[in-house]
C-alpha cells in the first residue's frame, strides 16, 4: 500500500510539476508575443509617421510646371500690385499668409482669394516652431486656420512653416491637422531687398520641373514678378498652385 501511495504521490507531483511549467513556458510566450505587437506596431507607426510629415520641397519632376509662392507676413503695401500682375499675366500662385496679418489685413485676404489665387497657412503668430511644443505647433496652425477660415469660406490645407523650419514637432503638428508641410526648390531671398535684376536671375538660373520658389511682397518683388513670369513661360514652363501642382506628384509623395 505505502508503495501505490508512494508512486500515485510522485504521479501527482509530476503533473503538478508538468502543469506549472507548461503555465510559465505559455506565460513567458505570451508576454514575448504582447511586447513583439507593441514593438511592431511602435517601429510601424514610427516609419509610417517619418514618410508621412516629410515636407514637400518640389513637384512632379516629370511635369514642365512650377509653382510660385509668397508667405505673408508684412508687405501689405505690395500685394495689390502683385495681384495685379498676376491678372494681366494670367497666373495663380499660391499665398502662404499669418494668421495675425490676415486679421489686421482681411479685406486683403478677401480679395487674394476672390481673384482665384490658392491661401495657405504660415501660421498665426510667426513663432519659431523648432522651438516650441508639438502641442504648442497645433494651436498656432489652427488658430491661423480659424482666421482665414472665417475670411474666405475655406480652410486651407498646404502649411508653410515660418523661417522654413522643420523639426519633428512641426511636421507631426501639421500632418495631424491634415496639411501638407510645403518648402521650396528655389529661394528668392527676397527679404534682403536685392536689386530686382538678382531676384530675377536668382529663379531664372535655376528653373526646373516641379520648382517651388518662395517669394514675399517687397518692393524689388514686385519690379521682378513680370520678367521672371515671362522668362518661365518663354522656357515653356506652366505656371500652376502649389496644389495642383501636388495633384500631379505620385500617391506616395503627396501623403505629406
Amino acid at each position: 500500500m505505502k508503495n501505490i501511495a508512494g508512486r500515485e504521490e510522485k504521479h501527482i507531483w509530476k503533473n503538478m510539476f508538468i502543469v506549472i511549467n507548461f503555465r510559465r513556458v505559455a506565460g513567458f510566450f505570451i508576454i514575448c508575443c504582447i511586447i513583439a505587437i507593441i514593438l511592431s506596431v511602435h517601429f510601424t507607426r514610427g516609419h509610417v509617421a517619418a514618410i508621412a510629415v516629410e515636407p514637400i520641397y518640389q513637384g512632379d519632376e516629370n511635369n514642365k510646371t512650377m509653382a510660385l509662392t509668397c508667405n505673408v507676413f508684412w508687405g501689405e503695401e505690395y500685394i495689390g500690385r502683385m495681384l495685379e500682375v498676376l491678372e494681366e499675366k494670367d497666373v495663380s500662385m499660391t499665398f502662404f499668409i499669418g494668421g495675425t496679418w490676415a486679421e489686421k489685413f482681411s479685406g486683403l485676404v478677401k480679395e487674394i482669394y476672390d481673384r482665384g489665387h490658392e491661401i495657405g497657412s504660415h501660421g498665426y503668430s510667426h513663432p519659431h516652431p523648432d522651438k516650441i511644443s508639438r502641442k504648442e505647433n497645433i494651436q498656432d496652425i489652427a488658430k491661423a486656420e480659424k482666421v482665414i477660415y472665417g475670411i474666405t469660406g475655406e480652410k486651407p490645407r498646404l502649411y508653410a512653416p515660418p523661417y522654413g523650419e522643420r523639426g519633428p514637432a512641426v511636421l507631426e503638428a501639421a500632418r495631424e491637422l491634415g496639411y501638407h508641410t510645403i518648402l521650396w526648390t528655389i529661394d528668392t531671398v527676397d527679404w534682403q531687398r536685392p536689386a530686382p535684376e538678382v531676384i530675377i536671375q536668382r529663379v531664372l538660373n535655376k528653373t526646373e520641373n516641379g520648382a517651388i520658389v518662395l517669394m514675399h511682397p517687397t518692393a524689388p518683388t514686385v519690379h521682378a514678378l513680370p520678367s521672371i513670369i515671362d522668362g518661365l513661360k518663354e522656357e515653356g514652363y506652366q505656371l500652376i498652385t502649389v496644389g495642383e501642382m501636388l495633384k500631379q506628384l505620385p500617391v506616395n509623395k503627396n501623403e505629406g
